[in-house]
């Protein structure tokens, strides 16, 4: 230990002699001797990024990833209500930016000293805040940016040259497959409902569920309190549009009978509870995995993706169900979304079904992320954007293992820090710390005027701003008709949310096709609009201008044959070994594995002979 530590260690021990015993001297000495160890790997790890490459990036963060795990660099000094100074004063107490102590572990316990509320600045917090903040003039290295390279081309994976109306896009998500196991699996439920009873159950069609599915899509866009209000005859409610459709007491009976699974696979499944082979999603399955599947075959992002949370509004009882208090919806079921930062296209999602084992598990914030972002589905060099709750050291350096880059605010062991209005802390693997970008900002002067001024803002905080509300952009396409509505069934809730799901995606896709042959695009209201009379069978009659479109040859995307990797294995169409992966696209098995892609050799055989060049 140097001797400048020694005086500082000698004038905090001295300066707390008033408040503690000598035990406590002992304690605090040695706590701010293990800061300015710390202090100095701070300061070691400053000097050693101004020649950086890639491997030095990754190296990086693992040293921020274990300076983050022994501690905080920063505690907490300062008196608990501190008066903010301005922009270029130092950071706000370090408890609002760091995750130290909670306030209620430095309060003494019943029978013992008790501390002073209010903690003493230290001599040497100043020089720790001024060798914290750097200036803009210092020179800083930019790490190595991603090169493009998508596994498709980005955008619709359509044929540019077709037409097609809000039906077809509709039933890219909706096939007619899908819909046919849905009739099936809701007849089945609604015979074993009526068995018994005086009335036989009546089986409904293709056509009676497009009808239920037209007035749902219809229910987003005039809200009313209940669904009887509907079809009410008075003069306040006089809807004549459902009547035409279908009755309510017909609509009653499918919403009713709604059902996505095979009951007889439920109950197999109900005789598993309390096992680990007991399936949480098993009434959801068949729709939940059909509206994935088709969400990735259809779009392809472009360079800018983003990861965030989504809340499906229910207050039912159901151990799926979450709080988030920091999102609009409170309680609902909590599902993980990759976006599309240009378009909001949702890409992929799935559902959180609760804390997964441990064992393999490196939690959920990491785990989320590196599901969605499949490198072997997307590509590489893609610029991957995140909230605070997934940002990490770790993540960002496994993620730079997948050549995706990543940027999203971080909680603490960030990159960089710009103080706003508030501290911001960013952590990317693909910005510099500042490249001369400045905001606008009001403020007041001293004579009490206020004007607009400039302040330097880093890349990573306005990329962030630009580019991370990809799911949001998603969520407000789905909140403005939403066909979400109480139900008692818990299943149900998420086939609403599906069907939104396809709304808003084939939407989009409607929006980028009239976008690449310079067309003015419906409004979403406009095309719900068309979209509804179509499946109600009400609108105009398809016309030979509006073709069925048409999946392009990349479109291909593998699936398990059974639903596990464990049963239902058939031999490759390539190499005949046997395996549980087929392509959607082209219905034949074919191996996916890191030393057997017969996958990616079937669909791009020159791809083999381009990585050995």
């Amino acid at each position: 230990m140097d001797a400048c530590n020694k005086e500082k260690i000698d004038s905090i021990t001295d300066s707390s002699e008033e408040c503690v015993n000598s035990d406590e001297e002992q304690d605090k000495t040695m706590e701010w001797v293990d800061l300015s160890d710390k202090e100095s790997v701070a300061s070691s790890m400053d000097s050693a990024v101004d020649e950086m490459s890639m491997d030095d990036l990754e190296t990086l963060l693992d040293e921020f990833s274990d300076v983050s795990d022994d501690g905080d660099l920063y505690p907490e000094v300062t008196p608990r209500k501190k008066k903010r100074s301005g922009l270029s004063s130092v950071s706000p107490s370090p408890a609002k930016s760091c995750r130290s102590d909670s306030p209620a572990s430095v309060r003494s316990g019943k029978g013992k000293a008790r501390r002073s509320n209010v903690s003493r600045p230290l001599p040497f917090s100043i020089s720790i805040s001024e060798q914290k903040w750097k200036s803009t003039d210092e020179p800083d290295i930019e790490p190595p940016q991603p090169v493009f390279k998508p596994r498709q081309k980005p955008g619709p994976r359509l044929v540019s040259s077709e037409s097609c109306s809000p039906l077809q896009y509709f039933e890219l998500f909706f096939s007619k497959s899908v819909l046919r196991t849905i009739v099936a699996n809701s007849n089945a439920y609604g015979a074993m409902r009526q068995e018994g009873s005086k009335k036989p159950w009546e089986d409904i069609s293709v056509k009676d569920f497009k009808s239920f599915l037209a007035l749902v899509i219809y229910m987003g866009l005039l809200k009313c309190f209940k669904l009887t209000d509907y079809w009410r005859k008075s003069h306040i409610y006089n809807l004549p549009y459902p009547s035409q459709i279908m009755s309510s007491r017909k609509f009653l009976t499918i919403s009713t009978a709604l059902h996505l699974s095979d009951p007889k696979v439920d109950a197999e499944n109900d005789k598993k509870k309390g096992t680990p082979e007991y399936d949480r999603l098993c009434k959801i399955k068949p729709l939940y995995q059909d509206i994935r599947d088709a969400c990735r075959a259809s779009f392809h992002p472009f360079q800018n993706i983003s990861i965030d949370e989504r809340m499906v509004a229910s207050k039912a009882r159901n151990g799926l169900k979450q709080y988030m208090k920091n999102k609009p919806t409170k309680w609902g079921y909590k599902l993980f979304v990759l976006a599309d930062s240009l378009c909001g296209y949702t890409w992929d999602f799935f559902i959180y079904e609760g804390k997964a084992n441990l064992e393999y598990s490196k939690g959920i914030s990491y785990d989320s992320v590196m599901i969605l972002a499949n490198e072997r589905l997307l590509g590489s060099g893609y610029k991957l954007f995140v909230d605070n709750f997934y940002t990490s050291p770790k993540l960002f350096r496994d993620l730079l293992q997948k050549k995706i880059w990543a940027c999203g605010t971080g909680r603490r062991s960030a990159f960089v820090e710009w103080k706003d209005r508030r501290d911001v802390l960013m952590c990317s693997t693909f910005h510099k710390a500042f490249k001369g970008d400045s905001i606008k900002r009001t403020v007041r002067g001293t004579d009490g005027v206020w004007a607009i001024q400039d302040f330097p803002v880093p890349a990573a905080v306005l990329d962030y701003n630009k580019h991370m509300g990809g799911v949001d952009l998603s969520d407000a396409l789905i909140s403005f008709y939403t066909v979400l509505h109480k139900t008692r069934r818990w299943y149900r809730s998420f086939f609403f949310h599906f069907v939104d799901i396809a709304v808003v995606n084939a939407f989009i896709l409607h929006q980028q096709m009239a976008k690449m042959k310079n067309q003015k695009p419906l409004t979403q209201k406009a095309f719900r609009e068309a979209l509804v009379t179509e499946l109600a069978g009400t609108g105009p009659a398809t016309g030979p201008s509006c073709i069925r479109p048409t999946l392009t040859r990349y479109s291909h995307l593998p699936k398990y044959i059974s639903g596990d990797s464990s049963i239902g294995r058939r031999k490759c169409r390539l190499c005949t070994y046997k395996t549980p992966v087929m392509c959607v696209t082209c219905d034949l098995p074919l191996c996916f594995l890191p030393k057997r892609d017969c996958f990616t050799s079937w669909h791009y055989p020159d791809s083999n002979s381009e990585d050995e060049a």
